[in-house]
């Protein structure tokens, strides 16, 4: 497995796949079984895997939570490894950011509701650091978690946008036994609010509407972001645990 840690190293490595098949799955890492699922769809339907780390700030609106998102750097590594990756690619801010950001990718309009509302210029970050990876990596295929589903549709209209040679594929949510989807940011819940934070797969699954559903949730405590039906699904972004550690979890379901 070689690692790669700036972009010229990317694509060079990129110039000797030829005709290969290259999938691709980018995360910031912390990785858990959701990763593992969408890595082996890109092992067992692509020649060649590449796995990128990169903790992006730029789509952080909130310091802290920049601060506090967990880095599992040997942990990932051996997921990777595990999952036959063939390439990591974990570059730094500098070098990813050469102009600090002054150049960015910008949608008008499905990036402005749900997590767009409540996290200004979330989804500018996204968008830019997406399209700097698929020039880089330069994929066939790349592979993206349903529980992030508004992401999952604005780089499918970026790609088309941008007239991009790569397939965008989604791979369904993978959950823990209870229900509650699997996120890098369950590991900053405690035993009690991880319990707690079951609920929302069941409330959003179960509720007769968006808006008894969120009524419902805030019944539970949570602080509630929103809950919303758009296009056949619900989605539901909530805050969970003390105030100097809230998580916030984000769900969606088919209704």
């Amino acid at each position: 497995m070689l690692i790669l840690r700036n972009p010229q190293e990317m694509k060079a490595w990129r110039l000797t796949c030829g005709p290969r098949t290259v999938g691709f799955v980018p995360t910031m890492g912390a990785l858990h079984e959701g990763h593992a699922d969408l890595l082996k769809k890109a092992r067992t339907t692509c020649e060649v895997v590449v796995l990128s780390i990169f903790v992006n700030p730029t789509q952080f609106n909130d310091p802290k939570d920049l601060e506090k998102y967990p880095r599992t750097w040997e942990a990932d590594l051996a997921m990777a490894q595990e999952q036959g990756v063939d390439v990591v690619f974990s570059p730094e801010f500098s070098t990813m950011y050469p102009d600090q950001y002054k150049y960015t990718l910008v949608e008008k309009d499905f990036s402005q509701f749900l997590c767009g509302k409540d996290r200004p210029g979330h989804f500018d970050g996204v968008l830019s650091i997406v399209m700097k990876l698929f020039h880089l990596v330069q994929p066939n295929k790349a592979f993206f978690g349903e529980k992030d589903y508004q992401q999952f549709k604005l780089i499918a209209g970026m790609v088309e946008a941008f007239f991009l040679s790569v397939e965008v594929i989604p791979v369904p949510t993978v959950r823990e036994a209870s229900g509650l989807a699997m996120s890098s940011r369950n590991t900053r819940l405690s035993v009690s609010d991880k319990k707690k934070a079951e609920n929302i797969f069941r409330v959003i699954s179960t509720a007769l509407s968006a808006t008894q559903a969120r009524q419902q949730l805030t019944d539970l405590g949570f602080e509630v972001d929103y809950v919303e039906d758009i296009d056949g699904r619900r989605f539901a972004a909530a805050k969970i645990g003390p105030f100097e550690n809230r998580v916030r979890l984000i769900d969606n379901v088919k209704i």
